[in-house]
């Protein structure tokens, strides 16, 4: 089983990346909480023992784990230091850029699926 431990519904990834995740079997989606950019060390701490915990206690083949990066950071050394592979998705982006006469700027891009990537070799 991979726990999508990310904001992004599985329901909603691309075919590749659909079909790269059956390799670890069923999907399971745990939604990645939203981290406050004043949270103060000891409570970003707490809550990633937390979730760590949960996500330990569903046995998980891997967790694929993005979101904010320092609470990513905390979450994956947990994950990997039980012997969880804990992955990032890569993928290829393609932007557009549109300047308005007015100085406002719209980017818009797009992400293709290129595979999964373990955030600590094994």
């Amino acid at each position: 089983m991979l726990i999508n431990f990310t904001n992004h519904p599985h329901a909603l990834w691309s075919a590749e990346q659909q079909a790269a995740a059956q390799g670890y079997g069923k999907v399971i989606d745990l939604a990645f909480p939203a981290i406050d950019p004043v949270t103060n060390e000891a409570v970003l701490d707490s809550l990633a023992a937390v979730y760590a915990d949960h996500i330990l206690h569903l046995s998980p083949d891997a967790v694929l784990c993005q979101g904010e990066c320092t609470f990513v950071y905390r979450v994956v050394q947990r994950l990997e230091a039980a012997g969880i592979p804990t992955l990032a998705a890569c993928s290829r982006r393609k932007s557009q850029e549109t300047t308005y006469p007015d100085g406002s700027t719209l980017k818009r891009s797009i992400f293709a699926f290129a595979g999964f990537r373990r955030y600590d070799s094994p």
